[in-house]
């Protein structure tokens, strides 16, 4: 029984299909009802044994039923295939989740996550930031050397952390701060351990992001803030196995529940690019 419950189970995402189908539907159903004359409907027969009133009902049901299905059919299409972005708005807060390659905005900040060390070096070492990475796009695109990122660490007096990095004990900096550079925001994001890797549990994630709104209060200068489903990449998660989706929902309830916001009319934008294992329909399901 309970295997088939759980495979009788209706996401969330379609379940609001089913209730917006039917609310059109009916909708529709009505006014159609209303302004046609009732002789329409009796027309044709389903048998004509029937009466016209039984016919006539019959004839109702089943327009409303082929009705429902195509709204139903035609909301799904567009809800999954069609649609790119969700809009959330609240008060003092307009998030957009879109389907978009971070590096095609314009006019707006975008935040580039690092390491907690800013590593620089682009290659397929353990330490090393991945080419394939939105951060090792970014440093292939806007090169960046260790001199230009201490004057900027200088500039925006950016502090180090007093303990050092598990990584070869190289100076390291505190999750979610950030280094302005023209209209990107450099994010020290991941913790290294002894090898290299970058790691975060989901409380440090969490944490992270507080801190992160907070900074990017400072230095998003009324202009959009773009950013990627952190944490979404190669970082990994030693408490348990976050999904892109769960990264998402995190995402979006802290930014949410944080007293430093985006003021409007600015946004904030989290972007990915379209895969298998996301989508824009159930955001909101994982919490």
């Amino acid at each position: 029984m309970n295997f088939l419950n759980k495979n009788l189970v209706i996401s969330k995402s379609f379940q609001k299909i089913i209730k917006k189908s039917f609310f059109i539907t009916v909708s529709i159903a009505t006014f159609i009802f209303t302004v046609l004359p009732e002789n329409i409907f009796k027309e044709y027969a389903v048998s004509y044994s029937f009466s016209d009133n039984i016919t006539i009902i019959l004839n109702r049901l089943i327009f409303i039923i082929s009705l429902y299905l195509l709204i139903l059919i035609i909301i799904y299409l567009f809800q999954n295939y069609i649609k790119k972005q969700i809009d959330i708005k609240g008060i003092g807060y307009h998030i957009i989740i879109k389907y978009e390659d971070i590096f095609h905005f314009t006019n707006s900040k975008k935040v580039i996550a690092f390491d907690e060390c800013f590593t620089l070096t682009v290659g397929f070492r353990t330490e090393d930031i991945k080419p394939n990475s939105i951060c090792g796009q970014y440093l292939e695109a806007h090169p960046l050397t260790s001199e230009t990122l201490e004057c900027l660490i200088t500039q925006t007096g950016l502090k180090p952390e007093k303990s050092k990095s598990k990584f070869n004990s190289k100076t390291k900096y505190k999750s979610g701060k950030l280094i302005p550079r023209d209209d990107f925001l450099l994010l020290s994001f991941a913790k290294l351990d002894k090898i290299g890797l970058g790691k975060l549990t989901r409380k440090e994630f969490i944490d992270c992001l507080q801190v992160l709104w907070e900074e990017i209060d400072k230095y998003y200068n009324q202009e959009d803030v773009c950013i990627p489903i952190l944490g979404s990449g190669i970082t990994r998660f030693d408490d348990r196995t976050l999904t892109k989706q769960e990264l998402l929902d995190l995402i979006i309830m802290s930014y949410k529940l944080s007293p430093y916001k985006i003021k409007l009319p600015n946004k904030l934008y989290i972007v990915c690019l379209k895969s298998d294992d996301f989508t824009l329909q159930k955001i909101g399901e994982s919490i």
